[in-house]
């Protein structure tokens, strides 16, 4: 059974860093890609990072790239988004998500479906 388990959010001020985790079981990390997705309240979800369980490609959405830095440890089979540079317009839920794939991130529109959904845990960045 796939689970995948958030942790690491919380209060932080703008310019502050957070660094979230994503626990995944039932599954190993080299067969999928796994991907952070946020919303925030009244908007639409949006695909931040993903990460390629072949090659560790990633691919990161333009309001994030360069504060952003998606990671693996597939012998913990933990996932990690460093946020750095945080702006309150990152507030927002974020969800691990996981999905089959074994093949080359190229584009951040590879970020946005997935099969398997984390619980999510609630970013707030505020002065």
């Amino acid at each position: 059974q796939v689970q995948l388990v958030e942790s690491g959010g919380g209060l932080v001020q703008p310019g502050g860093s957070l660094r979230l985790s994503c626990a995944a079981s039932g599954f190993s990390l080299d067969y999928y890609a796994i991907g952070w997705v946020r919303q925030a309240p009244g908007k639409e979800r949006e695909g931040v990072t993903c990460i390629s369980g072949s090659d560790s490609s990633t691919a990161y959405a333009d309001s994030v790239k360069g504060r952003f830095t998606i990671s693996r440890d597939n012998a913990k089979n933990v996932v990690y988004l460093q946020m750095d540079g945080l702006k309150p317009e990152d507030t927002a839920v974020y969800y691990c998500a996981a999905k089959p794939f074994q093949r080359t991130i190229l584009t951040p529109v590879q970020c946005r479906k997935y099969d398997y959904w984390g619980q999510g845990t609630q970013v707030t960045v505020s002065s």
